[in-house]
């Protein structure tokens, strides 16, 4: 992911979620220097995701797919470079966070051996006040 990249992915997070992160957001990240990646094809970014990798483990901040090209394997795709390249880091474990309503990421997740080791009551905004969120670990490496 590039700067010049943010306007086609901030119109992906607008179009797949109710609360997108905004174009300042992935600035910060890539600021931060966290591992932040799109997946395209000859006409547009088809994915995006970022994860942070410090002190033995990663996090998976956001994994975003265009709706239009959801369930395809791009997530999937995406989330084992992600998962590489957190482990070429040296990173031991991921973490990450879903709503509990997402049932599509929530599939993804346990096909790619991640559980459950948590929740967090009111984590997420939502239509109508808050989503909790499911938390989910594994180990790396990637299989």
């Amino acid at each position: 992911m590039r700067n010049s990249d943010l306007e086609l992915v901030v119109q992906n997070e607008k179009a797949a979620y109710e609360h997108p992160w905004t174009k300042r957001i992935f600035i910060d990240c890539l600021r931060a220097g966290y591992q932040c990646w799109v997946l395209a094809n000859k006409q547009q970014i088809v994915a995006h995701g970022v994860m942070s990798v410090a002190l033995g483990e990663c996090h998976l901040l956001t994994l975003c797919v265009r709706p239009d090209y959801q369930r395809q394997g791009f997530g999937r795709k995406l989330f084992n470079l992600l998962l590489d390249r957190a482990y070429k880091l040296d990173a031991l474990e991921c973490f990450l966070e879903v709503r509990s309503t997402n049932d599509g990421a929530i599939t993804l997740y346990r096909s790619m051996g991640f559980t459950q080791i948590g929740e967090q009551k009111n984590y997420y905004p939502g239509g109508k006040g808050r989503e909790d969120a499911i938390i989910m670990s594994r180990s790396l490496p990637p299989p």
